[in-house]
């Protein structure tokens, strides 16, 4: 046995520091160890090759093997990789931080084909939150002696010849005992140790192996009334896939194969709407694919969803969920993303918020916007689908950003109209009838009941197109873009809704004027309610209706009203009366010989335009009273 020898101080505090608190989950050891075997090998191979040996070493000749000993209580993770001398031992595992990965990269960054995992010294140390004692026995390519690192944490470690076949390098974790917070046999299991393959190690390039033992009936029993027996066998499994899917080209998939992957990662019975499977070069240099999926989560519009793409660097999956690869807007977008250019702090599960990963976030969102437009043009039918189950978000992305992000999301945006069906907002304004200044709008909790609205009729006259807002935050979404193609929104309850012809609002101008004294009378009595009365030049049929001056319309009155602490919001009504119905010949007469009734009159006229807007009356009691003394 060796001399024992203490790690640096710096090291010793960056060891105890890192089994405690640097890596979330313990269970990520087992990835950390599996990276480093695959890099052991990655550097043969760049070395036989550079020596101009490739027929010495090939790839299909590589494998890591884990080995689980639940009475002795260890595991074992072996490869046949470059292995270590006792130098490389010394500098790679007695200073922590010290990789001997990085070096490498460093050495050969011109090196194709080779993926280099491990690159900051400190995964081989996740070993010790799970192991009481750490053999790494190695012994390095070309080399005719082994030796052996053993270390049972921050006291130290020794360094001494061993006895090896073949190069490689066999890390053995002598396991811990459980304790009451933590239950470490299951780090023994063959279980748990492939559901950790499969969860991070998945697309390691190599093979992980591991003999499993099984039981297989015994021949002859189990039949004509035969008690069944069996036999334990060993049977040696590959653990892991290799060959990730968003590494392999297109033509080599089809739908079925992307709908299945997608099924069995992200645990949707379902297949997804739409796939995205894209590989860049360059300024941002990564593979991912990305999925729509065909409904939203049961948790999508509740605080506790978190969105976020997996994140991959060499085939080891990094982070479960990376929220910053993805706006909030395309929060729905499952799938991951694959790059190694990203730099990794030295845990390896949280990323430097550096300018790589603002640039694949921007390119993946060009990319999901790019692909939702074709399926827009190409698809209208699953696209309608898609907004139905999406959309708000979409919208919620537009109206959060203060309208920010119009011009990514504007030509995404679908709405009902009058004219029947789904419209997008270029193909509103390619139907704009000449002459027509603005794209008009009319809010609502349903198609029918915004039909119904007397603020309609005149809009619909005109032969001008109406936008069905349905959905409570479309006005406000349309508020926030203020225009599309340089045509302003208008609400058909805006109080300036400019449809009549010049004599036409002349002579309505005229009879306001000789009616000044009626509508003053009936602001008054409404005491605050409205702002103003006055004479409607959009009503045909209906006696009066609701408008609203200023950006709140009452339709984003009844919205925020109903939110927490939304009482305060109150839209600058306007009460309109139709100057061709009987009911304002009506109250001319009682103003002039009984303004209590007149009164009341204002006040019924007052909530009717409340109901047919849809929106509470303050006295329904005193309402039905009024009525009945009328009917009486």
């Amino acid at each position: 046995m060796g001399e024992t020898k203490e790690f640096k101080a710096e090291s010793k505090r960056l060891l105890e520091m890192m089994i405690n608190s640097i890596y979330t989950h313990k269970e990520i050891f087992l990835r950390e160890l599996i990276s480093n075997a695959s890099d052991a090998m990655d550097k043969l191979y760049f070395k036989s090759m550079s020596d101009g040996n490739g027929e010495a070493v090939t790839r299909s000749d590589m494998e890591i093997k884990l080995d689980a000993q639940k009475d002795a209580r260890t595991l074992t993770i072996s490869d046949n990789g470059i292995g270590m001398t006792a130098e490389e031992l010394e500098n790679n595992l007695g200073t922590i931080a010290q990789s001997g990965s990085l070096a490498f990269k460093k050495e050969n960054e011109n090196a194709e084909d080779v993926d280099i995992i491990g690159q900051f010294g400190v995964g081989f140390y996740s070993a010790f939150m799970v192991a009481k004692k750490v053999t790494v026995i190695s012994k390095a390519y070309d080399s005719d002696k082994a030796f052996m690192w053993q270390s049972e944490g921050v006291d130290g470690y020794t360094i001494s010849e061993a006895e090896k076949d073949g190069h490689g390098t066999t890390i053995t974790l002598e396991i811990k005992d459980n304790t009451d917070e933590e239950n470490y046999d299951e780090f023994l299991t063959p279980y748990k140790i492939k559901e950790l393959v499969r969860k991070y190690s998945d697309y390691i390039r190599y093979p992980i192996k591991m003999d499993v033992e099984h039981e297989r009936l015994r021949e002859g029993t189990g039949v004509d009334g035969k008690e069944p027996e069996y036999d334990k066998e060993i049977v040696t499994e590959t653990l892991n896939s290799m060959i990730p899917v968003w590494k392999k080209s297109k033509s080599e998939l089809k739908d079925e194969d992307y709908n299945q992957f997608y099924k069995d990662k992200f645990y949707d019975y379902s297949d997804p709407l739409l796939h995205i499977h894209t590989k860049t070069e360059g300024a941002a240099t990564y593979s991912a694919l990305l999925y729509v999926p065909s409904k939203a989560p049961y948790d999508y519009y509740t605080k506790s969803f978190e969105k976020g793409l997996q994140l991959y660097s060499g085939g080891v999956m990094i982070m479960e969920k990376c929220g910053d690869l993805l706006p909030d807007y395309f929060s729905f977008v499952k799938g991951l993303v694959d790059s190694e250019d990203l730099s990794l702090n030295i845990s390896r599960e949280m990323l430097q918020h550096d300018r790589q990963l603002k640039v694949i976030a921007k390119s993946i969102e060009k990319s999901i916007k790019n692909e939702l437009k074709k399926l827009q043009k190409n698809d209208r039918a699953k696209y309608e689908k898609f907004f139905e189950t999406f959309g708000t978000q979409i919208k919620y992305g537009i109206y959060e950003s203060y309208g920010m992000n119009k011009d990514e999301l504007s030509d995404l945006l679908m709405f009902k109209t009058s004219n029947g069906g789904m419209t997008t907002l270029e193909e509103y304004v390619s139907r704009m009838k000449d002459g027509q200044q603005y794209i008009y709008f009319a809010s609502g909790s349903s198609v029918s009941r915004i039909e119904s609205l007397p603020q309609t009729e005149l809009v619909r006259d005109k032969g001008f197109e109406i936008l069905y807002l349905t959905d409570h935050v479309d006005e406000f979404c349309l508020q926030m873009m203020h225009d599309y193609d340089g045509k302003e929104y208008k609400s058909v309850s805006a109080d300036d809704l400019e449809l009549g012809s010049e004599e036409e609002n002349k002579e309505i101008q005229k009879e306001q004027d000789d009616n000044k004294a009626l509508f003053d009378f009936m602001t008054e009595k409404l005491s605050g309610k409205v702002k103003a009365v006055k004479l409607s030049h959009r009503l045909k049929n209906h006696p009066v209706c609701i408008t609203s001056e200023g950006n709140l319309s009452v339709e984003m009155e009844k919205v925020l009203s109903a939110m927490p602490n939304g009482e305060g919001a109150k839209a600058e009504k306007v009460l309109e009366i139709n100057p061709n119905h009987a009911i304002f010949e009506k109250l001319k007469s009682l103003f002039e010989n009984d303004k209590d009734k007149a009164a009341e009159y204002a006040e019924i006229l007052y909530d009717q335009a409340l109901l047919i807007e849809g929106m509470p009356i303050e006295d329904p009691v005193g309402f039905s009273n009024k009525v009945c003394k009328f009917l009486a």
